[in-house]
């Protein structure tokens, strides 16, 4: 059972899963930082509402809903740009390889020449002796 594990957790799909998850992490809160930090105060000076969660109607706290879903748009976009700008590499590394297909003519043709070349070099190996 040890080695069925060891296969499985090796296989190429989990590692890159796993090197996804800790890197989704991190970048969660590099995407938090420029939310919070940078694109709510923006908002905050058109708006004059720091953070949305503050925002209530009774007990319907509609502010905590329009921040989730402000957050959500800006990760998915910057997601969206990273993905999109990794493509773009991905490619260019798998460039398309062309088959030259050869018909029917073409393969007469090229017997042909190396047929004639071989009656060449042997009518000169002749001569010489």
């Amino acid at each position: 059972m040890w080695n069925e594990f060891k296969q499985f957790a090796m296989k190429g799909n989990v590692l890159d899963l796993a090197v996804g998850v800790i890197i989704g992490g991190a970048f969660g809160k590099i995407v938090s930082s420029l939310v919070g930090d940078i694109i709510m105060p923006i908002i905050a000076l058109f708006t004059g509402v720091v953070d949305f969660k503050d925002l209530a109607y009774g007990s319907l706290k509609y502010g905590q809903f329009i921040q989730n879903v402000v957050d959500f748009f800006i990760i998915a976009f910057s997601v969206f740009l990273i993905v999109k700008f990794l493509n773009r590499f991905k490619k260019k590394a798998e460039a398309p390889k062309v088959e030259v297909e050869i018909d029917r003519t073409e393969e007469l043709l090229t017997e042909i020449r190396d047929l004639l070349k071989e009656n060449k070099d042997f009518l000169r190996k002749n001569e010489t002796s």
